[in-house]
């Protein structure tokens, strides 16, 4: 799907981009050259990317989680806004886009906030889960049949009042139709309705790129 919303005419999306985005030279670079590549739907938007910066900001947040890298466009805007000491454990299985991923990190100066953890994100993500850390922050952003474990098991992560964004929740709008049936799209309809009567969270629903959800952890 898209990185800009397909709820957004061009000229206001243009328009929003033009006024108030802010991004590094690298992080230009780095969404022109992934625009380029076959699988360019999947990079995040640029207007998406300053919200999770603004996220991070807000709460203060020190240890995060990425679970789904690709060039690494998200994990660098994550990199930057976080404070000196801050850190991200970076999730994938694909060493030939997080190639390009650190080589872009390396340029922005923020490879030692990136732990970058080549593996299936269930086992990382469950390893940490042994080690009893605690985090501020989680970005879900991945393959989307396994993202009712990948949310289960941030949520343990995650420390009262930190903050989970949730990806790709409209899926291009198949969500709300009930005809669509293809795994991605019931696995994402599913989670949509789980975090919908979820008591031990907050959250609020955006409609910005393919659908985001935020999850507050009460």
């Amino acid at each position: 799907m898209k990185s800009k919303s397909f709820l957004v005419p061009d000229d206001i999306y243009d328009y929003m981009l033009k006024t108030t985005l802010r991004e590094t030279p690298v992080q230009r670079e780095l969404r022109e050259r992934t625009a380029a590549m076959p699988q360019a739907r999947m990079q995040t938007g640029p207007d998406q990317l300053q919200l999770l910066q603004l996220l991070v900001r807000a709460i203060g947040a020190r240890r995060c989680i990425e679970v789904g890298v690709y060039t690494g466009a998200s994990a660098l805007a994550v990199a930057l806004a976080l404070p000196e000491g801050g850190s991200i454990v970076a999730c994938d299985v694909n060493e030939e886009y997080t190639a390009i991923a650190e080589e872009f990190w390396e340029r922005a100066g923020v490879t030692n906030k990136i732990d970058l953890r080549l593996a299936p994100a269930v086992e990382t993500l469950s390893d940490l889960l042994a080690q009893q850390g605690s985090y501020d922050f989680a970005y879900i952003d991945a393959d989307k049949t396994n993202y009712d474990a990948y949310y289960e098991l941030v949520l343990q992560l995650l420390r009262p009042g930190g903050l989970i964004a949730v990806d790709n929740v409209l899926w291009g709008g198949d969500v709300a139709n009930p005809a669509q049936r293809d795994p991605d799209t019931v696995a994402l309809r599913n989670l949509n309705e789980k975090i919908g009567r979820d008591e031990r969270i907050d959250v609020s629903f955006l409609t910005i790129g393919d659908g985001l959800s935020l999850v507050r952890k009460r």
